[in-house]
């Protein structure tokens, strides 16, 4: 007997479905296997957080995320865009990294890779009197690299506050830079760092910084640290070592190689220009010049140097200072401050490291002269154009004679339009 074709097509239809069904598990499973991969990349604009692919950080939001995830703390970020913090606050953004006590359990540094890509991130608040280390980063094992803090504000009353960092107790931070900083606490207080016991190199502060006991324009105290090449401007108060630079080098292996501080110091003991009190380690090559005002061992370079110290290499402005005595460094006169032969004189590396404007300016970095700034290291402006102007069109640019004296900014073999793209880019800017 033949089936009817209903009959037939019926019977085929619930065997698709029959076998539909059994898939159903397999499928559920598969779903549940992918959710987690989708859910962290969803977390951020992108990546996964490896070195080849970061997560990527577009919005405040993203930023806020990675403190919200602990787990991510050992991954790789990029900062892609500027963003803003205005609207967050101690209570809605939690610190990257955690710090619970000295050798306790609970400790979870961020040691990953911050990139901060030369970006920015504006108006962090940020106000916590309970803790020790306050900072964006409260607890850093890791790196963070090419960041810019622009107009933060930190608080805190125990022990570590910096704008980025609060303890940095390995790892490094590298071309950061802290500006319009505005920070208190009360011991080991900072414009950048709080407590550095890992490497600040070729990183920068301005603003105010305010605070007891150690109290440093960049670092607060450095420990097993070290602080190369990099500088501060913040105008510095507090109680008991204070430095326009750091407040204090605490152990043997404390270094402050080849760097500056311009900012005013106000204190009541062991208050300087460049480091409150070097109880340890060593000072080499450095210089500071701001005003120095304190009741107890005032000092032009150093408040107070212990015996296990070192200070090496150094100067301070005399007058800018307004003080005539340093238990370390070498005072002179703000015309000798600027003259490049004072500085060769103490064997200062002006090929690698240091440049001046003869007769103008103190010694800045080359790593802080901006392209396009030719003639004199005092920003970009019209003597830059004019010098710029003289190498234009010409070739055969190479190491022989430095780039065509430095107008091929692009490093091609001739000046052209792509070196004037460079120097429009950067016209009127300033040494950082």
């Amino acid at each position: 007997m033949i089936e009817p074709k209903a009959a037939r097509e019926n019977e085929k239809g619930e065997e698709k479905r029959g076998a539909f069904r059994g898939l159903r598990p397999c499928l559920y499973v598969f779903f549940l296997a992918c959710l987690p991969i989708s859910a962290a990349a969803a977390k951020y604009g992108g990546g996964t957080g490896t070195t080849q692919t970061p997560f990527l950080i577009y919005t405040a939001e993203d930023f806020k995320t990675i403190g919200d995830s602990p787990a991510d703390w050992d991954k790789q970020f990029k900062l892609m865009r500027d963003i803003d913090l205005a609207d967050y606050n101690e209570v809605t953004l939690h610190m990257i990294g955690q710090y619970v006590g000295l050798g306790a359990f609970g400790n979870r540094p961020f040691n990953g890779i911050f990139d901060g890509n030369r970006k920015s991130i504006s108006n962090f608040r940020y106000r916590n009197m309970g803790q020790e280390y306050v900072g964006l980063f409260q607890h850093v094992t890791g790196e963070i690299r090419d960041l810019k803090l622009v107009r933060p504000v930190v608080v805190g009353d125990k022990s570590g506050t910096g704008a980025l960092v609060g303890y940095l107790e390995r790892g490094g931070l590298i071309r950061c830079t802290a500006t319009d900083v505005s920070v208190s606490g009360n011991f080991s207080v900072g414009g950048l760092v709080g407590l550095a016991d890992g490497a600040v190199s070729t990183s920068c502060s301005d603003g105010t910084v305010f605070g007891i006991r150690f109290v440093g324009g960049l670092i607060g105290q450095i420990g097993k640290g070290v602080a190369v090449k990099s500088y501060s401007k913040a105008q510095v108060a507090g109680t008991d070592s204070v430095g326009g630079l750091v407040g204090m080098t605490g152990l043997v292996e404390s270094i402050v190689d080849s760097c500056y501080a311009r900012g005013d110091v106000k204190g009541t003991v062991y208050v300087a220009g460049l480091v409150g009190q070097v109880s340890a380690g060593r000072v080499f090559r450095c210089y500071s010049t701001g005003k120095v005002t304190g009741d107890q061992s005032p000092g032009g370079l150093v408040g107070y140097q212990r015996a296990l110290a070192q200070v090496i290499g150094s100067l301070w402005d005399t007058q800018t200072s307004k003080q005539a005595k340093s238990v370390g460094g070498t005072g002179k006169t703000t015309a000798e401050m600027k003259s490049m032969d004072t500085f060769l004189a103490m064997n200062w590396d002006f090929f690698n490291t240091w440049t001046i404007c003869e007769g103008i300016n103190y010694p800045v970095f080359l790593w802080q002269i901006p392209p396009g700034d030719l003639v004199c290291p005092d920003g970009v402006n019209f003597r830059d154009f004019a010098w710029f102007a003289v190498n234009w069109r010409h070739r055969n640019c190479g190491a022989a004679n430095l780039n065509c004296d430095g107008t091929d900014l692009d490093k091609s073999g001739s000046v052209e339009f792509r070196d004037l793209a460079i120097f429009a880019e950067n016209w009127l800017a300033g040494v950082e």
